[in-house]
């Protein structure tokens, strides 16, 4: 692209506004529109700026790609300016008017900037949306205000009201600021000034010459999604608003996500055109009237369009018949001396143009969020000794909460490590019951006098063989009493059981007998209760088992080897 040969030259020095952070040098400033990447350059040249370039490129998104997210517009910036082919140096970029909050304010006549800045961040905290150490503040002295004298009453002599300062201040929160300084950094290029685009605006249009005199004209920047309305005055930004503009609802304030569906969107190129129109008309007329509130005593002589939208004729034919005021379309390509082929895409660079006069004036950008004026430091030695003593105090109080949270969460990680244990093991619980049940019992068995297991296999030995009678259960009581259910092949068996019971040293009390028949043909049973002597012992030696049945499972010789029989 050929050298565009047209230099602006720089304004006086404001003494209350901040020095440029950088030192005057060719510059690079980027402007996001909607999808388009709008790229001015420019370099010093004696005592003004030249614009070397301007150029514009699609931004390459995927379909559901999150362009909020600073990796992604950072990539597709970086693939733009391949495309391009341009490797800028240092870059200055603006803060869209929706994420800043603007503030006027007067403050006494203080010649320190950085006493200013003081004020400015005492009295700005209560009007913003969120905590002032979420916030980056910087802010632009407009003008002196000098009250008028009051009038004399009698011989009573009324003292002049000390003048002011009107201040305008923007704030923005801090994680804005880091978004945009990771989309630069994503787009490999080092942002030197973040500006508010605005006053980008609005010193683009100075240097076009719009204004007439110093009465206050509407500057109304379409993009593709967004109408800012700035009010400019004597080179200064007196009101300005963003809106979302959106075809199918009817403002910006417009819930999409409401239960109540949205009015169908425009079906075609024409009908899309005029409803965006018409509802840039809309926020251009609520914009007027709101800074007629604001300002009784001034008023929009003329309202300016820009923009690249293509939408830029027709709004301004519609506006000039609606706000009765005349209107004008911004032609900063023929205004700055632009070539032919450049003027359509200055068109839509006048945010970029503005960043790029601005950075390079003498007092820099109004509005740099990237290094915003910072108030004083005054040191107070004994109130640092107060600090440092309430820190030492603090620092103490931290280090016992800290060892305390320390404690407790090893405490409570221990006791939700044993509760976790406790859940697994009560799944388990009746086992365990069981088994202490069984644990205790032979306890006892060991702690007792008698070696039941010695009595079980004299039983075993001294009762008939199976083939007459057969044990259905064998317990001891609490008391030492051996008890057992039996299953007999008749009444003479039972009879012979007790003889043998009391032969071998047992004392039986009498059992009765009754009939119950069970599958296998044992036709009498009985209980019989065994109290032992207390001197009696089991003699192995003059009892002998009953022999096995032939057809025992247990003498199945595969059972033996651990088979199946």
């Amino acid at each position: 692209m050929a050298r565009i040969g047209n230099i602006i030259r720089l304004k006086g020095v404001n003494p209350f506004a901040k020095r440029s952070a950088r030192a005057p040098g060719p510059v690079t400033a980027i402007d996001i529109d909607g999808s388009t990447l709008r790229v001015v350059q420019g370099g010093p040249k004696g005592d003004g700026l030249a614009l070397t370039k301007v150029a514009s490129a699609k931004l390459d998104f995927a379909a559901d790609a999150d362009r909020s997210d600073p990796a992604t517009m950072g990539r597709a910036i970086a693939k733009a300016l391949g495309e391009l082919k341009l490797k800028p140096g240092a870059v200055v970029m603006g803060v869209p008017r929706a994420q800043v909050v603007l503030r006027t304010l007067q403050l006494p006549l203080i010649a320190d900037v950085r006493e200013v800045a003081s004020m400015v961040h005492l009295q700005v905290a209560r009007d913003l949306p969120f905590r002032m150490d979420e916030a980056v503040i910087d802010f632009k002295v407009r003008r002196q205000i000098t009250p008028p004298a009051p009038a004399p009453t009698g011989d009573k002599i009324e003292a002049l009201p000390a003048p002011k300062l009107e201040v305008l201040v923007a704030a923005v929160k801090f994680e804005v600021v880091e978004a945009w300084r990771q989309t630069a950094e994503m787009a490999g290029v080092k942002l030197s000034a973040l500006g508010l685009l605005p006053y980008a605006n609005a010193r683009c249009v100075e240097a076009c010459h719009v204004a007439d005199g110093d009465e206050a004209f509407a500057l109304v920047s379409l993009r593709p999604d967004e109408a800012n309305i700035d009010v400019i005055a004597e080179q200064a930004l007196l009101f300005s608003r963003g809106a979302q503009i959106r075809p199918g609802y009817e403002s910006e304030h417009a819930d999409p996500s409401s239960a109540q569906p949205p009015p169908p969107p425009p079906r075609n190129e024409q009908e899309w055109a005029d409803e965006y129109v018409n509802l840039v008309t809309i926020e251009v007329v609520r914009t007027l009237h709101a800074f007629t509130g604001l300002e009784p005593n001034s008023s929009v002589g003329k309202v300016v369009v820009s923009g690249a939208t293509g939408f830029e004729p027709l709004a301004l034919q519609t506006l000039a018949k609606r706000v009765g005021r005349p209107c004008a379309l911004l032609d900063p390509g023929s205004a700055l001396g632009f070539a032919n082929e450049e003027r359509l895409e200055a068109s839509g660079a006048v945010a970029a143009i503005g960043l790029a006069l601005g950075v390079n004036d003498p007092q820099g950008l109004p509005f740099d969020f990237l290094n915003p004026k910072k108030p004083a430091v005054q040191r107070d030695m004994r109130r640092i000794r107060i600090l440092a003593g309430v820190a030492a105090a603090a620092a103490a109080i931290i280090f016992v909460l800290a060892l305390k949270n320390y404690l407790v969460t090893q405490r409570t990680n221990l006791a939700k490590e044993w509760a976790d244990k406790v859940a697994a093991a009560d799944k388990y619980r009746a086992q365990y019951r069981k088994m202490i049940q069984q644990g205790t019992t032979v306890d006892d068995w060991q702690k007792g006098e008698r070696n039941w297991l010695d009595h079980f296999a004299y039983l075993t030995a001294v009762l008939p063989s199976s083939e007459e009678i057969y044990i259905t259960s064998l317990g001891i009581t609490g008391q030492g009493t051996i008890r057992m259910a039996v299953q007999a092949q008749s009444g003479d068996v039972l009879a012979r059981l007790d003889k043998h019971l009391r032969a071998a040293g047992y004392n039986v009390k009498p059992f009765s007998i009754t009939p119950g028949a069970d599958k296998l043909g044992y036709e009498f049973r009985s209980t019989v209760e065994l109290t032992i002597p207390p001197k009696m012992k089991p003699d192995f030696a003059k009892v002998k088992a009953p022999a096995r049945p032939a057809d025992d499972a247990s003498l199945d010789p595969k059972i033996a080897k651990g088979g199946r029989g």
